[in-house]
């Protein structure tokens, strides 16, 4: 992938009638796409200095932003670091690219210069593959001495790399002297306190998103998902053009699809050959238990592997600021020193149990209370087949479970939005504490709504047949829905939308391809994230490593949906969502222990089935008390199975492990030698 991160220097002669800025006259480094050239035409980074260069990042302010505001901004983007400032390159996007129907004229693209990035990369912590093959930090002065830096070629960063690095520049802007944003007396500046985030907050700041690259998008879409066939995902192309996070997502999902052969192979047979006869799934019911540790447990090295191989498994936790969103009482951050504002944690905790929990509780109660009228619904069909006995009276006996799977669908996306308002109350001062409550609440409720009915039909009403059903019409329903709202549906309104917005640009004067990029991204989708994409696998890992006994074809379904989801997936990074920024990731987070959560649960079911099987019950006619007790305890000993197994099985590779030994090692004897040689120093000048 070719970056072109260089400054580009135009004629300083004013342009001529009819184009927006002068052609690239002088370029400083490698020769740049068709695209990118396109890109740079036109652009500079302010009306006397002539400059252009490559949109990287765009900025969008409300329409009416006061101009003093703008001025402040920019001034504030381009100032040396020294003062202050980002020392980075910003002009507006030209008015001509919105056509006859106007637009927002406070949208500006933000790029940087070759050197601006390789010192921002050391800031921001980048690690890459230095010329002996190991992992490193990446520092300026000893930039020679990594693997693919050319000197003036633009192959070395990335341009997921370049533009956090943007992101990170931009971040890092603070307050100095200013006591609020010029022009609006009211929103208030604090030393320290990041401008970005202030502008975000107070809703002065609409977006800032990095610009896709319409040659890099294509490459990838064609080796992504323009073949229908059956091959391994581009993840190492996936990961420098979105960035490690969402390479991860792609990586679980391809891993996860291909863990989920073995369980489909095995399940056919079963379906097959041994349909009505449940004793013999609990042979089924042993593999699944080993199977779901095993699968986690190799993730858990392949994911250590690749994040070692992106430079993210050794690479420093950055210091987080507070969310754009926290709120409160000035006050000085003890770990700083900087002023910024301050919220007892008495307060949040107050929030939380006295008004979030009893909220999720009340949430779960009407969950359940939609479930029991869903079995109100499958008594009421029953008997109407037992009445009529017809082909409709068949057909009939799903649509409870088909209304009831639709209804769990509504719910869980109505208690997404509440749960996402009351976190948002609660008010988290960092971003990972407002991750974990939100995704917390968000797992309690959808387990309990997704698999309630089903627990309720296996260890209350002792219905296999009904629960089989249950768990078919519920898993294959989810999962269209799923296809329809993630992926088609917001693709067919992006084509909408984007033909409106190209029939605007035509009428433009003057054609700029570029900044009708710069348009069409401005209106496309926000991409929110891969919270979405691992709770619909972890309700599918749900399905079916909890009762894949009953119903063995779970994980043939479960692997049909994600081939097509890697598709679907694939589509609408590429053609719905505006392009994410690059999050630096080693692995998936609180997910990873969602998953191992589910796991357990896992162990507990198919134990308890098991124990349920008139085969097993047979062995223990005249006591049920013995059964019960011989159940737990083979299920404490699956568990402790299960937790050696965990143990064995190490999460990060042994070669990985002996290279971050020895990487830290080398630190540890190169931070000696800077000592000893320090106090050379130091000796020399008291002699």
């Amino acid at each position: 992938m070719c970056v072109c991160v260089s400054d580009w220097t135009s004629s300083s002669a004013a342009p001529p009638p009819g184009s927006a800025h002068g052609d690239v006259e002088k370029q400083q480094g490698a020769p740049p796409s068709r695209a990118r050239l396109e890109m740079k035409r036109g652009l500079s980074n302010s009306p006397s200095d002539g400059v252009s260069f490559t949109p990287l990042v765009v900025l969008e302010l409300v329409e009416d932003t006061k101009e003093e505001a703008v001025t402040w901004l920019l001034e504030k983007i381009r100032d040396k670091q020294e003062n202050g400032g980002a020392e980075l390159l910003v002009g507006r996007l030209p008015k001509d690219g919105w056509g006859d129907g106007g637009g927002n004229p406070n949208v500006f693209v933000v790029g940087a210069s070759r050197d601006r990035l390789l010192s921002g990369a050391e800031d921001v912590g980048l690690v890459k593959e230095s010329n002996d093959g190991s992992m490193r930090g990446f520092t300026f002065v000893n930039r020679n001495n990594f693997k693919d830096f050319k000197g003036d070629s633009d192959e070395f960063l990335s341009v997921a790399e370049c533009q956090y690095i943007i992101k990170h520049e931009l971040d890092t802007l603070r307050a100095k002297e200013e006591n609020s944003v010029p022009g609006y007396a009211k929103v208030k500046l604090y030393p320290g306190k990041s401008i970005l985030r202030r502008l975000l907050s107070k809703g002065i700041l609409v977006q800032v998103f990095p610009l896709h690259d319409k040659e890099e998008l294509k490459k990838l879409s064609h080796s992504w998902y323009g073949k229908l066939r059956l091959k391994y995902q581009p993840l190492d192309e996936i990961r420098r053009y979105f960035g490690e996070s969402l390479a991860l997502y792609f990586g679980f999902l391809e891993y996860f699809t291909f863990a989920l052969v073995p369980m489909a192979l095995i399940g056919v047979p079963y379906y097959l050959f041994a349909w009505e006869d449940y004793d013999k799934y609990v042979l089924l019911a042993l593999f699944n238990l080993v199977w779901s540790t095993v699968v986690l447990e190799v993730w858990k090295r392949c994911c250590a592997s690749l994040a070692y191989r992106w430079g993210t498994l050794c690479r420093k936790k950055a210091f987080e600021e507070p969310r754009p969103g926290f709120h409160g009482v000035l006050g000085y951050n003890p770990v700083t020193g900087r002023q910024e504002p301050t919220f007892s944690s008495l307060r949040r905790q107050l929030r939380v149990y006295l008004v979030s929990v009893p909220f999720v509780l009340l949430c779960l109660c009407g969950s359940l209370y939609v479930m029991m009228i869903y079995f109100s619904m499958e008594e009421w069909a029953l008997r109407l087949h037992e009445e009529e006995q017809s082909v409709w009276s068949s057909a009939g006996l799903f649509v409870p479970s088909i209304i009831y799977a639709i209804v769990i669908e509504v719910l869980n996306r109505l208690y997404r939005y509440a749960a996402e308002f009351l976190t948002e109350w609660e008010n988290h001062r960092l971003e990972s504490s407002y991750q974990n409550h939100l995704i917390l609440k968000v797992l309690v409720f959808n387990f309990l709504n997704c698999f309630a009915s089903l627990f309720y039909i296996a260890f209350v009403l002792h219905d296999m047949k009904l629960l089989r059903q249950s768990l078919a019409t519920l898993l294959i329903t989810s999962q269209i829905l799923n296809q329809m709202v993630e992926a088609f549906l917001p693709f067919w309104l992006q084509k909408r939308r984007n033909t409106k917005v190209q029939k605007q640009v035509r009428r433009a004067p003057v054609e700029l391809p570029w900044t009708e990029q710069v348009k069409l991204e401005v209106d496309m989708s926000t991409y929110l994230g891969t919270f979405d994409d691992y709770l619909e696998l972890f309700l599918q890992f749900g399905y079916v490593s909890l009762f894949s006994c009953v119903f063995p074809l779970a994980a043939v379904l479960a692997v049909l949906n994600n081939f097509t989801e890697m598709y679907s997936d694939a589509l609408k990074m590429c053609q719905v969502f505006k392009r994410p920024f690059s999050e630096p990731a080693a692995n998936m987070g609180v997910w990873q222990l969602a998953f191992e959560t589910m796991s357990v649960i896992a162990v507990i079911t198919n134990c308890a089935l098991i124990g349920m099987s008139p085969q097993v019950k047979s062995c223990f006619p005249d006591s049920e008390t013995q059964l019960i007790l011989i159940v737990v305890a083979a299920e404490h000993v699956l568990l402790a199975f299960k937790f050696i197994l965990a143990f064995v099985i190490p999460d990060i590779p042994k070669e990985i492990q002996l290279k971050l030994a020895r990487l830290e090692f080398e630190s540890m004897e190169a931070l000696k030698k800077k000592k000893m040689q320090d106090t050379k120093k130091l000796e020399k000048q008291d002699n």
